[in-house]
Protein backbone atom coordinates (compact mmCIF):
# COMPACT_ATOMS: atom_id res chain seq x y z
CA UNK A 1 0.00 0.00 0.00
CA UNK A 2 1.73 3.41 -0.76
CA UNK A 3 0.88 6.83 0.72
CA UNK A 4 1.93 9.90 -1.00
CA UNK A 5 3.14 13.30 0.36
CA UNK A 6 3.74 13.39 4.02
CA UNK A 7 1.76 10.68 4.92
CA UNK A 8 -0.12 13.14 7.29
CA UNK A 9 -3.63 12.17 8.32
CA UNK A 10 -3.01 8.56 6.72
CA UNK A 11 -3.07 5.19 9.04
CA UNK A 12 1.00 4.71 7.94
CA UNK A 13 2.79 4.16 11.50
CA UNK A 14 4.45 7.86 12.29
CA UNK A 15 8.62 6.21 12.39
CA UNK A 16 11.12 9.46 13.53
CA UNK A 17 11.79 9.03 9.59
CA UNK A 18 8.54 10.20 8.57
CA UNK A 19 8.69 12.87 11.17
CA UNK A 20 12.20 14.29 9.86
CA UNK A 21 11.57 13.95 6.06
CA UNK A 22 7.94 15.88 6.64
CA UNK A 23 9.79 18.54 9.13
CA UNK A 24 12.86 18.45 6.09
CA UNK A 25 10.23 19.52 3.75
CA UNK A 26 11.12 16.45 1.94
CA UNK A 27 8.73 14.66 -0.49
CA UNK A 28 8.25 10.99 -0.22
CA UNK A 29 5.69 8.23 -0.46
CA UNK A 30 5.10 5.26 2.12
CA UNK A 31 4.96 1.91 1.08
CA UNK A 32 3.93 -0.65 3.29
CA UNK A 33 4.37 -4.39 3.07
CA UNK A 34 3.99 -7.39 5.67
CA UNK A 35 7.11 -8.02 6.96
CA UNK A 36 8.66 -11.69 7.43
CA UNK A 37 9.93 -12.24 10.42
CA UNK A 38 12.37 -15.25 8.99
CA UNK A 39 13.11 -13.00 5.60
CA UNK A 40 13.81 -9.48 6.93
CA UNK A 41 15.65 -9.10 3.50
CA UNK A 42 15.64 -5.83 1.56
CA UNK A 43 15.22 -8.29 -1.77
CA UNK A 44 12.28 -9.91 0.28
CA UNK A 45 10.85 -5.85 0.86
CA UNK A 46 11.15 -5.23 -3.10
CA UNK A 47 9.28 -8.43 -4.09
CA UNK A 48 6.40 -8.00 -1.27
CA UNK A 49 6.48 -4.24 -3.10
CA UNK A 50 6.36 -5.24 -6.40
CA UNK A 51 9.51 -3.57 -7.32
CA UNK A 52 12.57 -3.71 -8.62
CA UNK A 53 15.53 -4.90 -6.31
CA UNK A 54 18.17 -2.44 -7.93
CA UNK A 55 15.74 0.40 -7.05
CA UNK A 56 15.13 -0.92 -3.03
CA UNK A 57 18.33 0.50 -0.88
CA UNK A 58 19.34 -2.06 2.25
CA UNK A 59 20.86 0.08 5.04
CA UNK A 60 24.14 -1.50 6.34
CA UNK A 61 26.10 -0.06 9.37
CA UNK A 62 30.19 -1.26 9.14
CA UNK A 63 32.92 -0.09 11.72
CA UNK A 64 36.71 0.75 10.43
CA UNK A 65 39.37 -0.30 11.54
CA UNK A 66 40.46 3.17 13.02
CA UNK A 67 37.10 2.23 14.94
CA UNK A 68 34.56 5.10 13.33
CA UNK A 69 31.20 3.58 12.38
CA UNK A 70 30.06 4.40 8.87
CA UNK A 71 27.03 3.21 6.75
CA UNK A 72 26.28 2.46 3.41
CA UNK A 73 23.13 1.97 1.32
CA UNK A 74 23.21 -0.49 -1.66
CA UNK A 75 21.10 -2.18 -3.61
CA UNK A 76 18.68 -5.35 -2.16
CA UNK A 77 20.10 -7.58 -4.48
CA UNK A 78 23.79 -6.69 -4.71
CA UNK A 79 26.79 -7.79 -2.34
CA UNK A 80 28.78 -4.75 -0.66
CA UNK A 81 32.62 -4.46 -1.64
CA UNK A 82 34.60 -4.25 1.53
CA UNK A 83 38.06 -3.49 0.29
CA UNK A 84 35.93 -0.54 -2.08
CA UNK A 85 34.23 0.79 0.94
CA UNK A 86 37.27 0.91 3.02
CA UNK A 87 39.23 2.93 -0.11
CA UNK A 88 36.59 5.58 -0.02
CA UNK A 89 36.33 5.62 3.43
CA UNK A 90 39.74 6.07 4.38
CA UNK A 91 39.90 2.98 6.35
CA UNK A 92 42.07 0.10 5.87
CA UNK A 93 39.76 -2.77 6.99
CA UNK A 94 35.89 -2.08 7.08
CA UNK A 95 33.52 -4.79 8.41
CA UNK A 96 29.79 -5.15 9.23
CA UNK A 97 28.86 -4.28 13.16
CA UNK A 98 27.14 -7.22 14.86
CA UNK A 99 23.60 -7.53 14.54
CA UNK A 100 23.22 -6.91 18.53
CA UNK A 101 25.07 -3.84 18.06
CA UNK A 102 22.85 -2.44 15.43
CA UNK A 103 20.13 -1.32 17.77
CA UNK A 104 22.12 0.68 20.79
CA UNK A 105 23.88 2.38 18.49
CA UNK A 106 21.33 3.56 15.54
CA UNK A 107 18.28 2.87 17.46
CA UNK A 108 16.90 0.89 14.24
CA UNK A 109 16.72 -3.20 14.24
CA UNK A 110 17.56 -5.59 11.46
CA UNK A 111 15.15 -5.34 8.78
CA UNK A 112 13.93 -1.66 9.92
CA UNK A 113 17.05 0.56 9.83
CA UNK A 114 16.99 3.49 7.75
CA UNK A 115 19.89 5.66 6.65
CA UNK A 116 17.51 8.51 7.74
CA UNK A 117 17.82 9.72 11.40
CA UNK A 118 19.95 7.29 13.09
CA UNK A 119 20.76 8.51 17.10
CA UNK A 120 24.17 9.51 15.46
CA UNK A 121 25.07 10.84 11.93
CA UNK A 122 27.52 8.90 10.57
CA UNK A 123 29.39 9.21 7.28
CA UNK A 124 26.67 7.61 4.58
CA UNK A 125 27.66 6.07 1.30
CA UNK A 126 24.97 5.23 -1.28
CA UNK A 127 25.96 3.48 -4.27
CA UNK A 128 26.10 5.50 -7.51
CA UNK A 129 23.11 3.03 -9.34
CA UNK A 130 20.90 5.17 -6.93
CA UNK A 131 21.34 8.11 -9.44
CA UNK A 132 20.22 5.77 -11.97
CA UNK A 133 16.14 6.20 -10.39
CA UNK A 134 14.07 9.31 -10.23
CA UNK A 135 13.41 7.33 -6.94
CA UNK A 136 14.36 4.81 -4.51
CA UNK A 137 13.21 2.92 -1.51
CA UNK A 138 14.59 2.98 2.01
CA UNK A 139 13.78 1.67 5.20
CA UNK A 140 11.17 4.01 7.01
CA UNK A 141 12.71 2.76 10.22
CA UNK A 142 10.33 0.11 10.91
CA UNK A 143 9.85 -3.48 9.35
CA UNK A 144 7.01 -3.76 6.61
CA UNK A 145 7.65 0.17 5.73
CA UNK A 146 9.53 1.73 3.26
CA UNK A 147 10.15 5.29 2.07
CA UNK A 148 10.24 6.13 -1.25
CA UNK A 149 12.55 8.93 -2.67
CA UNK A 150 14.39 11.05 -5.18
CA UNK A 151 17.92 9.94 -4.48
CA UNK A 152 19.12 13.83 -4.69
CA UNK A 153 16.64 14.60 -1.64
CA UNK A 154 17.74 11.53 0.22
CA UNK A 155 21.82 12.40 -0.73
CA UNK A 156 21.67 16.31 0.48
CA UNK A 157 19.12 15.45 3.75
CA UNK A 158 21.32 12.67 5.03
CA UNK A 159 24.48 14.88 4.01
CA UNK A 160 25.73 11.20 2.13
CA UNK A 161 28.20 10.67 -0.54
CA UNK A 162 27.48 8.13 -3.80
CA UNK A 163 30.33 5.88 -4.71
CA UNK A 164 30.85 2.55 -6.49
CA UNK A 165 30.28 0.34 -3.35
CA UNK A 166 28.82 -2.97 -4.71
CA UNK A 167 30.51 -5.72 -6.78
CA UNK A 168 29.50 -5.55 -10.15
CA UNK A 169 25.63 -6.34 -10.70
CA UNK A 170 25.33 -9.51 -12.18
CA UNK A 171 21.26 -10.33 -11.86
CA UNK A 172 20.15 -8.24 -9.23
Amino acid sequence: MAKSGSGKGTNVKRTNVLRLLDAGAVPYTTLEYPADESDLSARHAAEALGLPAERVFKTLVLRGESGAYLVCCIPAGAELDLKKLARISGEKKVELIPVKDLLPLTGYVRGGCSPIGMKKQFPTFIDETAELFDTISVSAGARGLQVLLAPGDLLGFISAKTADLIFPLKNC
